[in-house]
C-alpha cells in the first residue's frame, strides 16, 4: 500500500477500469446481454447461454443478422438510461478525485467521461489513433481499450474483434506499452476470472522481461473485494500485488478502498479501512 500511494502522489500510476464499476451504477450485466441476443434471434435465454461465452454468442449474432449495429444501439440506450445519476456515484467521485493522469478501461460507455463533466475535470477521450492528437496537458486521458458507443468500428464485442484485440499490435497497444513500462498499473472492477485481463497481465509481464531490467519494475496492483491466496500467488509472478478487504459487499469494499488512496494521497491521517496486501 506504502509503494502504491507514493506512486499515486508522484501521478504515476495508470488506472484500469472494469464492468464491475460500471455495474455499481445498476447497469445490465453481461447476462442481460446475452438475454436480449436471445431475444432477438428466437432463442430462450437459458438455452442460448449454454451454447458459448458472450463473445461467441455475439460472434453467431453477427453472423445471423449480419451486423451489430442494433444490438449496440440497444447497449447504447439501456447502459445510459436518465435513470443513473452519476452524481450519486461515490466510485465515480473518487476516481475522479483522485486524479489518475491515465486511465484505461474496458468498458464501452460513457460512465467516466460523465463523471469528468459532472464534477468538472478536464480530459481526453481516446478511442482510435485520431484521438491521440487531441491530448491536452493537465487532462486525465481516458483510453477506451475495448471501443467506445460514438465508434462502432472500435468495439470488442464479439469473437473476431476480441481476438484482434488480443494481438496487441494497434495504435492503442503502442501506447499501453508506453504507458506502463515506467509506471505502476492499478486493476479496479475486475474479475480474476476475466482471461482477457490475465492475458493483460501476461503480456505486461512479458514486455519488461524482454525490455527491461526486471528488477526496478514498477509494482502493479489489483483490487479485489475478497481475498484468494491462490491467486495472490499466481499474480505475484507477473509483479501484481493483490489488495483485499475484510468488508463481505463489493461496493462498499472498492469505496472503501479508494477512500483510503485518495486520503492517504492527500496526506492527511485517519484511520484506514482494514486492508491486506501481499
Amino acid at each position: 500500500m506504502e509503494n502504491l500511494i507514493s506512486s499515486i502522489k508522484r501521478k504515476s500510476v495508470v488506472l484500469f477500469v472494469g464492468a464491475g464499476v460500471s455495474m455499481n451504477l445498476g447497469l445490465l450485466s453481461w447476462k442481460g446481454l446475452i438475454s436480449k441476443m436471445a431475444e432477438d434471434l428466437g432463442f430462450e435465454p437459458e438455452q442460448f447461454s449454454g451454447f458459448g461465452d458472450y463473445l461467441a454468442l455475439a460472434e453467431y449474432y453477427k453472423i445471423k443478422t449480419g451486423s451489430l449495429g442494433g444490438l449496440r444501439s440497444w447497449m447504447d440506450r439501456t447502459w445510459h438510461s436518465d435513470a443513473v445519476d452519476i452524481g450519486q456515484s461515490e466510485v465515480h467521485r473518487l476516481i475522479v478525485e483522485i486524479d489518475f493522469p491515465i486511465i484505461y478501461t474496458t468498458n464501452y460507455d460513457r460512465w467516466l467521461e460523465t463523471a469528468f463533466d459532472h464534477h468538472q475535470r478536464p480530459y481526453s477521450k481516446i478511442t482510435n489513433v485520431t484521438d491521440l492528437v487531441r491530448i491536452r496537458d493537465g487532462a486525465t486521458q481516458i483510453v477506451k481499450f475495448h471501443g467506445d458507443f460514438d465508434d462502432d468500428r472500435s468495439l470488442v464485442l464479439d469473437e473476431s474483434s476480441y481476438f484482434e484485440r488480443l494481438e496487441f499490435e494497434s495504435p492503442l497497444d503502442i501506447k499501453l506499452r508506453s504507458d506502463v513500462l515506467a509506471r505502476s498499473v492499478l486493476f479496479i472492477g475486475y474479475s480474476l476470472s476475466d482471461v482477457s485481463l490475465r492475458y493483460l497481465f501476461y503480456k505486461l509481464d512479458k514486455l519488461w522481461k524482454l525490455h527491461g531490467k526486471y528488477s526496478v519494475r514498477p509494482r502493479s496492483y489489483i483490487f479485489v473485494p475478497k481475498p484468494n491466496p491462490v491467486q495472490e500467488a499466481v499474480l505475484d509472478q507477473w509483479g501484481i500485488t493483490m489488495i483485499s478487504s475484510e468488508r463481505t459487499e463489493p461496493k462498499a469494499a472498492l469505496i472503501e478502498f479508494l477512500e483510503s488512496l485518495k486520503t492517504r494521497a492527500n496526506d492527511v491521517r485517519v484511520d484506514g479501512p482494514s486492508l491486506r496486501a501481499v
